[in-house]
């Protein structure tokens, strides 16, 4: 079965090219122009992915990210003709997964849905399981567990903890952390890694501003702690 997307952009060019490059690849494409449509379709469709504008008419594009975040877990590109570093910075705090800067190639946004898709379905066994210390990891259903209680993370959440629990202990840099968490790296752009550790902290850790289990070394990166002692 086709897996559903949803395109939001207030320019109907934009929209119109998306969905074509989209379909043509094998998936079924629903569209809206402005924030309060969008929160309408996702509502009603369920999309398997949504590929949002920052700048929407009504409700802008951080707004209907927070409220979709809110309802699901669902993977979320952030489409933007910003490139301050700001901008990126904020749609990933409130759990935008990726991001592509305007103008772009529609056959690169079309590369980056498959490559998330791809994660959230796992190429894996589906008994394939990571047990971390306190943390559990189902690698085929993309499900995180912290003392045996679920926490839901997004699809990059997912996989910069899965990168982690993998080696325990051992540290790495942001780089090295994205190169294993994605397919198709957002521009080098580090800073992306600590946005997504500070949103995993604060459903993981029973205290965000001293962690227990992701640990920042400093000038380095992050490593995965299954030491229960540790601060």
């Amino acid at each position: 079965m086709a897996k559903t997307i949803l395109v939001v952009d207030d320019e109907r060019k934009i929209v119109t090219v998306l969905k074509g490059y989209l379909e043509q690849a094998g998936f079924h494409t629903v569209t809206a122009g402005d924030g309060q449509t969008a929160l309408t379709t996702f509502r009603h469709t369920k999309p398997d992915l949504v590929i949002l504008d920052l700048m929407l008419p009504g409700i802008d594009g951080l707004d209907v990210c927070r409220a979709m975040r809110r309802e699901s877990s669902v993977p979320i590109i952030m489409l933007t003709a910003r490139a301050e570093e700001t901008d990126r910075l904020i749609g990933l705090e409130l759990g935008a997964d990726d991001y592509v800067v305007k103008p772009f190639s529609p056959r690169e946004v079309v590369l980056r849905v498959r490559a998330i898709l791809r994660r959230v379905e796992g190429d894996v066994s589906a008994s394939e399981m990571l047990q971390a210390g306190d943390i559990t990891l189902d690698l085929a259903a993309h499900q995180a567990a912290v003392s045996g209680r679920l926490v839901e993370l997004t699809p990059m959440e997912f996989e910069l903890l899965a990168a982690l629990a993998r080696s325990p202990g051992r540290t790495f840099a942001r780089a090295q952390l994205l190169a294993q968490a994605q397919e198709s790296p957002l521009e080098g752009f580090e800073r992306t890694v600590d946005v997504h550790i500070r949103n995993m902290r604060a459903k993981i850790e029973p205290d965000p501003k001293n962690p227990r289990y992701i640990l920042t070394v400093y000038g380095v990166g992050y490593k995965l702690s299954v030491d229960v002692d540790a601060p």
